[in-house]
């Protein structure tokens, strides 16, 4: 009963290790997200500008975040926002297991080095920085930073209590395995993949190996076939996040796949000189018994030499690589149609992953929203010279159908925004999750003035009034204006504040004001002299006040996209 007990106690103890070690990395990845801000984004959309910087800048980033997972997320992310073409997305995705490795070495470090020392001093500043709301996440780094330490000397302290090297069950167990044989290595590559798929974490996984290979009992070819597996089930994370994303997305994740399926295959073919070769660069000796000091350094390099050697075979074949996951997920064109008319463009619901990454496809999706209330005044505009009475209502049927389009994407975009800002967030992202919740409304009102404007036309058309020569003339000239300060908005929608200067919609808008009441007051001159009737002039003054509406509802998005 003891014994079972004591077991009981062990497992325990170990899951609750690897609970902390997992939790303390994603702290320290969100930390540092939140720290780097738009940065972060800026870094991965800039910096890949070939396909070698695209690998440096995956590489760096990982290491920055200690997730490849969050790395290669937030790149399929940029490739569903259309931010990175796919072969960018390529070499920052290898970039990124190149990024990993290091936390191999840190796990390493945690079983030769003592971190006892460094986990309670970053305990005591991180809580301190904490409650200093400036410096809040950095204090919750180190926190993370803490936790992962702490689990590392806790994993090796149950792995000493295990006693494992003398327990003669688990010794004569992993003994049974030939580990001569090719098959023996496929079977533990195998384990480590659907491990790590079901645990979604390649570092949990990669902890447990380094705490059997320390203890001797679980050989180091065994070990390095777990680790093979790992790299292959940790692309299961970002092709589970991109199964409701565009083609391009699915394409990302898939390259990620074949990428490390590749590596493993060709390690396969020369693998025990391979092993062989990383032990020598270590000076671990597998035919010689008592250097479980050195396993863990081993499994690391192996985990570096793979990955470096991975990438710098493939990094010139990313064409190849390109064209061949396009031939495996090809483009359907009745879908992607579908995809456009029925569902929003950049933002799929089950890529939220990060605040920063979250709040960058909702701002591609607002300037998406603007440009298409743009298109939909074009269609007014088009609407407004139309005489024939069959294309007049086809016109009007597509506005009517783009002003109901314009209340879904309205809707869609705010719950996205809210499901956002349940996480915890940045006061920067805050604010601008509020200013878009302001733009996306004030865009929707445009869409609303637009199906007025038509709606005020269809009582012309069905009244059979006809407006004046100077009436049409005027109506051009305000339309003409509202025009000007749609394409000024999506201007301002598509690019950065600082390129851009506010005062020029102010402008148009104070014209627009200006023309609205002098063709107001001409009105109720021209009614009182007979020029036309009242129910001219009552339609002439309902579209003159609904393009005035419109062009408040534009000042008010670039006010919002400005922070005011």
């Amino acid at each position: 009963m003891e014994t079972r007990q004591d077991y009981l106690i062990v497992a325990l103890q170990l899951l609750g290790s690897l609970g902390l070690l997992i939790y303390g990395m994603r702290m320290m990845s969100e930390a540092l997200q939140k720290m780097a801000g738009p940065g972060l984004r800026h870094i991965l959309a800039r910096m890949t500008t070939n396909r070698v910087t695209g690998m440096l800048t995956g590489t760096l980033v990982t290491c920055a975040v200690q997730s490849s997972s969050a790395t290669t997320v937030m790149t399929v992310s940029f490739v569903s926002a259309g931010l990175l073409t796919l072969a960018q997305a390529i070499s920052v995705i290898m970039g990124a297991n190149i990024g990993t490795t290091l936390t191999a070495w840190i796990m390493s470090l945690g079983y030769n080095v003592d971190l006892t020392s460094v986990v309670y001093p970053s305990f005591l500043l991180g809580i301190v920085l904490i409650y200093k709301k400036r410096h809040r996440y950095v204090g919750d780094f180190l926190f993370g930073t803490a936790f992962l330490f702490l689990s590392l000397v806790m994993l090796s302290n149950t792995g000493k209590s295990m006693d494992l090297e003398h327990n003669e069950a688990v010794i004569s167990f992993f003994a049974s395995f030939d580990t001569s044989s090719h098959l023996t290595i496929l079977a533990f590559l195998a384990i480590g993949t659907l491990i790590t798929c079901i645990v979604q974490s390649s570092a949990a996984v990669m902890a447990i190996t380094i705490l059997l290979c320390s203890t001797g009992v679980l050989p180091i070819y065994l070990g390095i076939a777990l680790v093979m597996g790992e790299n292959i089930g940790t692309t299961a994370t970002a092709n589970l996040v991109a199964l409701g994303a565009n083609t391009q997305a699915r394409r990302a994740a898939l390259a990620h796949l074949l990428f490390n399926v590749f590596g493993v295959l060709w390690v396969l073919i020369v693998f025990y000189p391979f092993v062989n070769m990383v032990c020598n660069i270590v000076g671990y000796d597998p035919s010689m018994s008592g250097q479980t000091a050195k396993l863990p350094v081993v499994l690391a390099m192996f985990h570096t030499c793979f990955n470096v050697i991975n990438t710098a075979i493939l990094i010139w074949l990313v064409p190849q690589l390109e064209r061949t996951v396009c031939w495996l997920l090809p483009e359907k064109q009745v879908a992607k149609k579908k995809e456009e008319e029925f569902r929003l463009k950049y933002i799929q619901s089950n890529l939220v992953q990060t605040p920063e990454i979250a709040v960058l496809q909702a701002q591609k999706e607002t300037a998406a929203f603007a440009q298409r209330v743009g298109e939909m005044f074009g269609l007014v505009r088009k609407l407004f010279y139309e005489t024939d009475p069959k294309d007049f209502s086809e016109l009007y049927k597509q506005i009517e159908h783009e002003e109901d389009t314009t209340d879904k994407m309205e809707i869609e975009i705010a719950r996205y925004l809210e499901q956002v800002s349940d996480g915890h967030l940045s006061d920067e992202t805050k604010q601008k999750i509020r200013q878009m919740m302001r733009e996306i409304s004030e865009l929707e009102s445009i869409g609303d003035a637009c199906y007025k404007l038509a709606r005020t036309l269809d009582r012309k058309l069905e009244s059979g009034k006809t407006f004046t020569a100077h009436q049409t003339e005027q109506l051009q000239a305000l339309m003409l204006l509202c025009d000007h300060a749609l394409t000024q908005m999506q201007t301002v929608m598509h690019g950065h504040r600082a390129d851009h200067d506010i005062r020029e919609t102010f402008r148009i808008e104070n014209d627009i004001n200006q023309l609205r009441q002098q063709l107001k007051t001409e009105n109720v001159r021209a009614v009182n002299d007979h020029e036309y009737d009242y129910a001219v002039g009552t339609l002439y003054v309902d579209m003159i006040n609904e393009l005035e509406k419109l062009g408040d509802y534009v000042v008010n998005v670039v006010e919002a996209r400005f922070g005011r």
